[in-house]
């Protein structure tokens, strides 16, 4: 009975504690919804009062608007209060499940617990400690909740919380602090220098690492596919191959030690850039040197901390860039020269990868070609007759021919002979000219000469007693000496050469110059001319002969009566071909030639010009080519028909003052007495547009001194050039005239031979030449190579006996006009020497 009584005051106490609970649960309901109303009206009149502030003066104009908006605002309000109030009693009817649903589990413990202190289970005391404990902690959790619930709509003051007010409109100050704050957050931060050493240092830090990091993956990676590859070939291979197996593994400790070799150097490298990196930005501690004394003579092998000794162990320092500027510039402060040497060396390794080996031999090639021609062109200050023959460049025969007054014109011409013992002949034939007295060769033969001994066809312009006859002669007899020695089989056929002139006196003439050559080498030499018994001019000829001299009507005769025959003729020259010609003789050299053998005719191609080939068809073999030569000293057109009729591929020798210069030069005459009207002019023509180099001639010494000292007073840049002045001086005067530092050359006659200085577009005359020859020479200075230049001459009345010639030469040239007062003047009428007969209207009949 007790213990049920217990019970019962015990479920008593219970009842009036849930009452006591539910009392209290009410009033806080009551309270919080006293509170919530007052938070809902102040926020309403705190919410129109800032309205009515804010929009009072908008009011009086819009009124209409903003009460429509203030209804809206209310509307929206009012709904916002419905969901919040029905978002609140959603969850005050989740609270009263979950007490409910608590209430209902409490009172099945209670059910269980009284059952069991019925069966006497436990002691009234556990069991009253276990329901105080349940009833205390369902009362903190009811607490709890209904604590954070309040704190979510209620602040400390009672008010309404800000998640659920209205949105406000932020005032001007706030958005000033949002902007200054923005805009601090958007400005830089500026880092001293230790933080910026700290965080390089860290990056680099986090870069090695990295760096590491992925190469040890990568080792792991190599090693672990090594080690299972190994295993397989010793799992398969290893009863079969042990030494295989065992020679593997050798080869891949090798390895091993070969790549941890490398990481370690490498280790290395970067510790050492580390440490370069971190005296960079850091600093290390500078060692203190210490002090030498000035009387100690030992040698300190310290260095300074300053000292670059990164090249050492930095493949950045030790290959260091080169910037190419591709002939654009070069590096200030350094030698230019060597810069040059260095680039050169880049470009030919560049192209050298880059080429093939075709390109690389036609590379060489140019390179020869260009060497060969800078070789050729290369010269130097000293006359050619101060030069070897081998020492002679082109330019030095320009200047040769130019002195001789040679001109040639054909393919593969060979250069001209300067001296007898230069020229090549056997030396029976030197020895023989020795003795005759040729000295020097004349300009026909310089030339001549050295195109015979090469087979080809020749056809010389020259005047009588230009020294022809030995001109062609001397190849002639080189040529019969390279053919067997007439005799019995043989001399029936004809003579090796023939030549032909036009008169008799000539004829003898070139039998009396052949017989002094040909005595001495044992050749027969016979003429046949008219005048003389055909009888005895065939009894002459019984033996054989090896040249014959004739003239074309003596010859046809012979031919026709059969005394003689051209079977082995091969050379066959033509003196005089003008004038055979104007005498008649065209029929009769025709005939002869036509009576040469056909078969010896060369071709008319470019084997003709060639003179490896036509020297090879005389030395040994069967066949012959007819080598034919012609002189003349002018060329009419029957003479040039006859030429291109039997000549092939003539090479073209012409010896005078018909040259080329002559033809590019424009001549012009001025007729000046006075001395110093010579000067005024000489300055105004100096003041036109010649562009320089120009040259003034005169015929004194003094004269050239006087001109050079007005034309420097007058601002030119000239140099003087006479036999007064020495080698030095004269080599110093040419050179700047050829290098531009002058503008005017002022010399005498030493000056118009053998200077070539390009481009001179002026050439003046102060003084007239003393010689029509000389003053070929002076303005053959300009028009050279093919351009136009121009010559001017200053005439007095001391020029007569040149004033004839010098007519002649301007009419003769196609581009220069005679002035009237050159055409007018006496002097020009007739050659100096000779009297011109008055006529009628010029004679005087009667004087007073």
């Amino acid at each position: 009975m007790d213990v049920s009584s217990r019970f019962n005051n015990q479920e008593l106490e219970h009842n009036d504690k849930q009452k006591s609970k539910t009392l209290s649960r009410d009033e806080r309901k009551s309270q919080i919804d006293r509170s919530r109303n007052q938070s809902r009206s102040r926020e309403r009149r705190s919410s129109d009062q800032y309205r009515s502030h804010r929009t009072s003066d908008r009011h009086r104009s819009r009124s209409r608007s903003k009460s429509r908006d203030n209804l809206r605002s209310r509307n929206r309000d009012q709904g916002r209060d419905r969901d919040h109030y029905r978002n609140r009693d959603r969850s005050g009817d989740r609270y009263r499940r979950r007490s409910r649903s608590y209430e209902r589990n409490s009172e099945r413990r209670d059910d269980k617990s009284k059952s069991r202190y019925k069966r006497g289970e436990y002691g009234d005391n556990r069991a009253r400690e276990t329901k105080e404990k349940l009833h205390e902690s369902s009362d903190s959790e009811k607490e709890s909740s209904n604590s954070k619930s309040l704190e979510n709509n209620l602040d400390l003051n009672g008010n309404k919380n800000e998640k659920s007010r209205p949105k406000v409109p932020l005032s001007v100050e706030d958005l000033q602090k949002i902007k200054k704050s923005k805009e601090e957050l958007q400005k830089p931060v500026f880092l001293s220098k230790e933080e910026r050493q700290r965080i390089a240092l860290e990056k680099r830090q986090k870069q090695v690492e990295e760096q590491k990091s992925i190469q040890q993956a990568e080792l792991k990676k190599t090693q672990e596919i090594v080690k299972i590859f190994n295993k397989k070939d010793e799992s398969r291979y290893r009863s079969r191959h042990r030494r295989r197996s065992s020679s593997d593994s050798n080869g891949s400790r090798s390895q091993s030690r070969d790549r941890s070799r490398k990481a370690i150097l490498e280790e290395k490298q970067k510790e050492m850039e580390m440490k370069a990196i971190r005296e960079r930005y850091i600093g290390g501690e500078k060692p203190k040197r210490r002090a030498r004394k000035v009387n100690n003579k030992s040698f300190v092998f310290d260095w300074d901390a300053k000292d670059d000794t990164s090249q050492d162990y930095n493949v950045l320092y030790s290959q260091r860039y080169e910037p190419q500027f591709f002939g654009r510039g070069h590096i200030a402060g350094f030698d230019v020269k060597e810069q040059m040497a260095k680039k050169s060396q880049f470009y030919q390794n560049l192209l050298s990868e880059r080429r093939t080996q075709e390109e690389v031999d036609r590379a060489r090639e140019l390179v020869t070609i260009s060497q060969k021609k800078e070789a050729r062109v290369q010269w130097d200050d000293r006359h050619w007759s101060e030069k070897k023959l081998a020492e002679m460049k082109e330019r030095d025969w320009r200047i040769f021919k130019e002195d001789f007054n040679i001109s040639c014109k054909g393919g593969g011409i060979p250069n001209p002979i300067r001296a007898w013992d230069e020229s090549g002949l056997p030396e029976n034939i030197l020895k023989t000219i020795r003795k005759v007295g040729y000295e020097q060769p004349t300009p026909i033969q310089r030339q001549a000469i050295p195109i015979g001994l090469q087979n080809r066809d020749i056809i010389g312009i020259a005047e009588t007693g230009s020294g022809k006859t030995a001109s062609f002669l001397i190849p002639m007899l080189v040529y019969i000496l390279s053919l067997p020695k007439l005799d019995e089989t043989n001399m029936n056929d004809g003579p090796y050469a023939v030549i032909l002139a036009p008169t008799r006196e000539l004829a003898q003439q070139i039998e009396q110059e052949a017989l002094k050559f040909a005595n001495h080498l044992g050749f027969k030499c016979v003429s046949i001319v008219g005048g003389h018994s055909i009888e005895e001019q065939s009894f002459a000829l019984r033996n054989g002969a090896e040249i014959i001299i004739a003239t074309p009507g003596r010859l046809k005769d012979c031919i026709d009566r059969r005394i003689l025959v051209l079977n082995q003729t091969t050379y066959v020259v033509m003196d005089e071909a003008d004038r055979m010609i104007d005498m008649g003789f065209e029929e009769d050299v025709n005939f002869i030639l036509d009576a040469l053998p056909v078969s010896q005719i060369k071709p008319d191609t470019q084997d003709a010009e060639d003179a490896s080939k036509m020297l090879q068809s005389h030395s040994g073999s069967v066949l012959r080519y007819r080598q034919t030569t012609m002189f003349s000293a002018t060329m009419p057109p029957l003479v040039e028909r006859l030429a291109k009729k039997y000549l092939r591929r003539p090479a073209i020798v012409t010896i005078g003052t018909a040259g080329q210069a002559v033809d590019t030069v424009v001549q012009k005459v001025e007729f000046i007495n006075n001395v110093e009207r010579k000067r005024s002019r000489l300055i105004e023509l100096l003041s036109e547009d010649y562009v320089p180099p120009i040259i003034v001639f005169v015929n004194l010494k003094k004269t050239a001194d006087s001109l050079l000292k007005l034309v420097s007073k007058s601002g030119y840049s000239a140099v003087v050039l006479h036999g007064g002045r020495s080698q030095e001086q004269r080599e110093l005067a040419l050179a700047k005239l050829k290098n531009g530092d002058a503008d005017l050359l002022v010399a005498t006659d030493v000056a118009g031979r053998g200077i070539d200085v390009k481009d001179v577009s002026l050439v003046i005359n102060f003084d007239m030449a003393k010689s029509i020859e000389d003053y070929t020479h002076r303005i053959g200075r300009t028009g050279r190579a093919g351009k136009e230049g121009v010559a001017i001459t200053f005439l007095s009345n001391d020029d007569t006996e040149v004033i004839y010639d010098l007519r002649k030469m301007i009419e003769k040239s196609p581009i220069s006009k005679c002035p009237i007062e050159l055409l007018q003047h006496e002097a020009s009428q007739a050659p100096p020497g000779l009297v011109r007969s008055k006529r009628k209207y010029e004679e005087t009949l009667f004087k007073e």
